[in-house]
């Protein structure tokens, strides 16, 4: 038969080192989140176009990020750009990677909410007097962003879970604390079962949030 005996007092002791793995986890899911956002957003509008080298780019930089593992996509920021002579701390090169995957996922749905948004809005901002740069920060892209609201929190949670492949680079991410609490006492159960709680609870915070957000941004529309 099956016999283990839990010992959550070790993993009680432990506890600070987790919740700073915790937080860490979160600032790199959020960082990563606000670069991939900034990059996803003219990467959209690149894709947008029928030709040319900004369409071609954006199409790259979305089939590589899309088709390719984040794994592969954090080794690369870190042993790849080594290997070349830019070498970057652990933690860049997690956000580096989990950046440059949010942008290609964000792209195409931020390319699927602007293609729901009726061309002839365009045109009447313009009519109005508003250049093209005001008409998107102004018109389209509020629009834009109401549309995609459920897939952007979704591409946030996948994010959040992300961050974890940082462990392999040594970053003290939740993951990475937690191996490295767990090799001290070798209690895996009890360390895993918490560091699993913990991303649950970080994880239905976000859903949570997104929920009273949405239920806001429905009922002032």
């Amino acid at each position: 038969m099956f016999y283990y005996t839990f010992y959550w007092s070790v993993v009680w002791n432990k506890l600070p080192v987790l919740l700073e793995g915790a937080v860490l986890t979160i600032e790199a899911t959020a960082l990563s989140m606000l670069i991939g956002t900034c990059l996803a957003l003219p990467l959209a509008l690149m894709r947008r176009r029928s030709a040319g080298p900004a369409h071609y780019f954006a199409t790259a930089w979305v089939e590589v990020s899309r088709n390719t593992p984040a794994l592969f996509q954090i080794y690369m920021a870190y042993f790849g750009l080594g290997a070349i002579g830019i070498d970057i701390p652990s933690f860049a090169a997690l956000l580096v990677a989990i950046s440059f995957n949010n942008a290609g996922y964000l792209a195409e749905i931020f390319r699927g909410g602007l293609a729901s948004v009726a061309p002839t809005q365009m045109a009447a901002a313009r009519s109005l007097g508003l250049s093209t740069p005001r008409t998107y920060l102004h018109v389209i892209f509020p629009q834009v962003f109401v549309l995609v609201f459920f897939p952007f929190i979704n591409q946030l949670n996948w994010a959040l879970l992300n961050t974890s492949l940082g462990s392999i680079i040594g970053v003290r991410e939740l993951t990475g604390a937690t191996q490295a609490a767990q090799s001290e006492s070798f209690r895996t159960f009890e360390f895993f079962i918490v560091a699993a709680a913990i991303y649950y609870m970080i994880s239905k915070l976000i859903t949570l949030g997104a929920r009273l957000s949405a239920w806001r941004l429905l009922s002032q529309g």
